[in-house]
């Protein structure tokens, strides 16, 4: 972060925390640092006076989804969930349709090589389709 931008937050985190408009990730290099880093955590939120629902947290995870994204020691990887609705797609038939499979693939792009060359077409057909007229072509196909 900017140091000029601090002032713009709640408060300041360093390496053990990852914020993301109102998610929050405490994470530790050590498992016996985790307990440091979480009662930090709670200090800055009290003294701010921010609360956060306990029904939202989880403890003590070494993966879980966080974002739409599954982060584990080994970093960041796609959601299962999101394959899932790509692979259980039906082939689109209508301008809704397509609008849902570029929002797919554009939350998975990081996560496939060339995705900008291999979506091309699909971006394409939704750019000079309108809500009446589509057409799925081979080169979407």
């Amino acid at each position: 972060m900017l140091p000029e931008d601090e002032e713009k937050t709640a408060f300041f985190t360093e390496e053990n925390m990852e914020i993301y408009v109102d998610d929050m990730l405490v994470k530790s290099k050590e498992k016996g640092h985790h307990l440091v880093n979480l009662k930090e955590t709670f200090e800055q939120l009290r003294s701010r006076r921010l609360r956060i629902n306990p029904g939202k947290c989880t403890f003590g995870v070494t993966s879980g989804k966080f974002l739409g994204y599954m982060i584990s020691e080994r970093g960041i990887q796609p959601n299962p969930d999101k394959i899932k609705v790509l692979l259980d797609m039906e082939p689109p038939a209508g301008y809704k349709d397509i609008q849902k499979l570029t929002g797919c693939l554009a939350a998975l792009s990081r996560f496939i090589s060339k995705s900008g060359e291999r979506n091309l077409a699909f971006f394409k057909n939704l750019r000079r389709a309108s809500k009446e007229d589509f057409t799925w072509d081979e080169e979407c196909a």
